[in-house]
């Protein structure tokens, strides 16, 4: 492996490792030392990286024993801030998802760093209920992988679907603005008003290139969309 590799690189190899099995849930990764070896990096590099993956809660330092994986979930403390769904849970409300469409589409480049998806592109549609109410209408767009059937599933993940594909999600970027809705989706919510919370994110894997764009809306007068963080 490239001697300049930087820290962050080798901090998104580890995670890949855990993520597919090569270091379990409470195994300990290799030393300082064996690290250096295996990326060809210095010790301050290879800290850097296990510090990343400590922050984001995937391992855990072990004074005199090493250091020690305690998650392999595909997301987890990408920041401070805990997940809505988190939120809602913690406050008693259920949250559902129904799977509306999942089809392959040329790439519509609704945005410049979208060309990067390739000519054609996974299109999810995706309604998620709130006590079984009708509350975000969900929009992703994706790379094309063969087997993208199985997003019809109920109960799939879509980042662990990324995952199995190979793609790790290494930053992510959100906006919200107020948003107005057409016809498909003042229907789907159950809306007569246009105007809702608009969402999009963008995800991209350690090279920095986009692998989903999403665009969602939701009806806050079902319930705000409230963020919280850890301090």
């Amino acid at each position: 492996m490239n001697k300049q590799l930087l820290y962050a690189e080798v901090a998104y190899d580890i995670k890949k490792d855990i993520f597919n099995g090569v270091y379990d849930l409470d195994d300990y990764i290799p030393t300082e030392i064996e690290l250096e070896k295996k990326y060809g990096v210095s010790k301050i590099t290879i800290r850097r990286a296990v510090d990343i993956l400590c922050q984001e809660g995937y391992l855990e330092k072990k004074s005199g024993k090493g250091t020690k994986v305690i998650s392999n979930r595909t997301f987890n403390k990408l920041s401070k801030a805990s997940s809505f769904t988190y939120y809602l849970e913690n406050i008693g409300k259920t949250l559902k998802k129904e799977v509306i469409s999942v089809e392959v589409i040329p790439n519509p480049n609704i945005i410049e760093e979208q060309k990067s998806m390739g000519e054609k592109v996974v299109k999810f549609v995706r309604l998620y209920y709130l006590d079984d109410e009708p509350y975000i209408f969900f929009t992703y767009y994706l790379p094309y992988f063969d087997g993208y059937e199985k997003l019809n599933e109920e109960d799939i993940s879509l980042y662990n679907w990324l995952r199995d594909k190979g793609v790790l999600i290494y930053n992510i970027k959100d906006s919200f603005k107020v948003g107005e809705l057409d016809e498909e989706g003042k229907k789907l919510l159950k809306m007569t008003k246009p105007t809702v919370l608009e969402r999009h994110r963008q995800s991209y894997d350690n090279l920095n290139r986009l692998v989903e764009l999403s665009i969602a809306y939701y009806n806050s007068d079902k319930q705000e969309y409230e963020i919280q963080y850890e301090v």
